[in-house]
């Protein structure tokens, strides 16, 4: 069947009205193809941002504080009063963003968050007083955050089915890749014989902006999702985007594709209320509403306490000089990476449940007896370094499924905002408290300090596991409109 013969969507009204349409079953049945890829690089790449923001100012934070750098600041005011105001920015964001990407589109914010991340991160760079570095700390992050509702909510919506688990969990483990990157550009920044104190950090966020810059060029050719375009009166233009991605894969595949698997009849509408997004996620679901919150507090706690100040970890128990941070780092961040990339398969194939609830247990596991030989003295920087990339290799699979299960089991017309909801609150209780404690924690210099913080992340790790066990839906190869009917829908 080919793609002059797929169904069309037929409006009742001039932008709203009912509506019937096959495509969602359309973006589901298309075979893997280069326009995937253009979305994957298109909007995947901010993850790698993220990494590299974080990781630089985690490895930074030695130097900031020290004489000369150009910036009074103490390396605990860095690695907690900074760190926890870009969470919270991203958290702000997030909800910000998020609202306006169900109420104006995908595409629109995410060109938008984008730009304010830029604008931010060039800000960040010229700081000269700490109250300025805080500021845009926190205004870099209300841009990522903003980002995090806007791409998954794009991403779902464009990838199909078959592929949406793998795709979800590697994109958002590229975080990883970003920290690998910021991990080692920190070394060279750093080396004060080839830039002065004041210049090489300065250097090192300008490069964020840099790279910013060029995925803006990419996402302009990044589509609107043609589900958010059915929903919101604009079904003609869903129907033109599918009917052309359909044509450039038939000539790419040189074969006709199968027909879709069914339609859908949804009442079109302009916007959702508060009030029905709040009514949706916990009156009519709230198990699944305890599952989101359960994931994201989990890893929220464990990366941003604990990844944090890892720089902090090194130089106050093992004496690792603020410039050689980068390369333990470098190491955990692969293993971070790596996890996704193997085990992101499983999720589509043996199943969300099994893969959520075992990565999340074992990781919290690994981490409590690495906190044990921590606590007794057994571990250099070396093998504390090899533990938490066996550590992280579970945990940064089981977070990036935190993202990808509140992005697919909420109706599509609360999406972005859910994705926010989860996000903030998960990473408020986290990521704003987790640095907080944790730089006083490492700052003290007693191994009992930092054992009680690895031990608190590895129990809210495992806590997540077991609620997933119980309630994760089973969301593997199946529509999103299927895994949770829209709102719009009429029966």
């Amino acid at each position: 069947m080919g793609v002059d013969s797929a169904p069309a969507a037929v409006p009742a009204g001039a932008g709203t009205g009912t509506v019937t349409t096959a495509v969602p079953a359309r973006l589901d049945r298309l075979p893997w193809s280069r326009w995937h890829w253009m979305i994957v690089i298109g909007l995947g790449t901010v993850w790698i941002l993220d990494g590299l923001e974080v990781t630089i100012v985690g490895n930074v934070a030695g130097r900031l504080a020290e004489e000369g750098s150009g910036l009074a600041i103490t390396s605990a005011q860095v690695t907690g009063i900074a760190a926890a105001l870009y969470v919270a920015g991203a958290c702000s964001g997030a909800l910000f963003f998020g609202w306006l990407t169900d109420r104006y589109g995908r595409k629109k914010l995410f060109m938008v968050t984008l730009v304010v991340y830029l604008g931010a991160t060039a800000m960040t760079a010229l700081s000269f007083e700490s109250w300025w570095f805080f500021l845009f700390r926190f205004l870099t992050g209300f841009g990522i955050g903003g980002e995090y509702a806007a791409i998954n909510s794009a991403i779902d919506e464009l990838i199909p089915s078959l592929y949406r688990g793998r795709v979800d969990l590697i994109i958002n483990g590229s975080y990883w890749l970003g920290a690998i990157g910021g991990a080692l550009l920190s070394i060279v920044m750093l080396d004060t014989d080839i830039f002065p104190k004041d210049l090489g950090w300065r250097l090192s966020f300008a490069l964020g902006v840099v790279l910013g810059l060029v995925i803006l060029l990419v996402r302009r050719h990044v589509p609107e999702s043609p589900r958010w375009q059915f929903i919101h009166g604009r079904g003609e233009k869903a129907e033109r985007l599918v009917s052309s991605v359909e044509r450039e894969i038939e000539r790419e595949k040189g074969e006709p594709l199968p027909p879709p698997a069914g339609e859908i009849t949804i009442h079109q509408r302009k916007s959702i209320g508060f009030g029905t997004i709040a009514k949706t996620v916990f009156a009519r679901y709230p198990r699944r509403a305890v599952l989101g919150l359960s994931l994201f507090i989990g890893q929220a706690f464990l990366y941003n306490a604990i990844t944090f100040g890892f720089g902090a970890i090194l130089t106050t128990f093992f004496d690792v000089p603020t410039g050689h941070t980068g390369y333990y780092f470098a190491v955990i961040a692969a293993g971070n990476f790596v996890g996704p990339l193997v085990l992101g398969k499983l999720f589509d194939t043996v199943g969300r449940r099994i893969m959520i609830s075992s990565t999340y247990v074992l990781s919290g596991l690994l981490l409590f007896v690495t906190a044990w030989l921590f606590d007794r003295g057994s571990l250099s920087a070396t093998t504390l370094t090899a533990c938490w990339c066996v550590v992280l290799f579970f945990a940064s699979t089981g977070a990036s499924s935190a993202y990808l299960t509140v992005s697919e089991i909420f109706p599509m017309e609360t999406r972005a905002m859910a994705i926010a909801f989860f996000y903030a609150l998960g990473t408020a209780a986290g990521g704003i408290s987790g640095p907080l404690v944790f730089a006083e924690l490492t700052e003290s210099g007693v191994v009992g300090d930092t054992v009680l913080a690895f031990q608190v992340g590895a129990g809210l790790m495992c806590a997540a596991g077991i609620v997933a066990a119980f309630l994760a839906v089973d969301a593997e190869r199946r529509s999103l409109e299927d895994i949770a009917e829209p709102l719009s829908v009429v029966k």
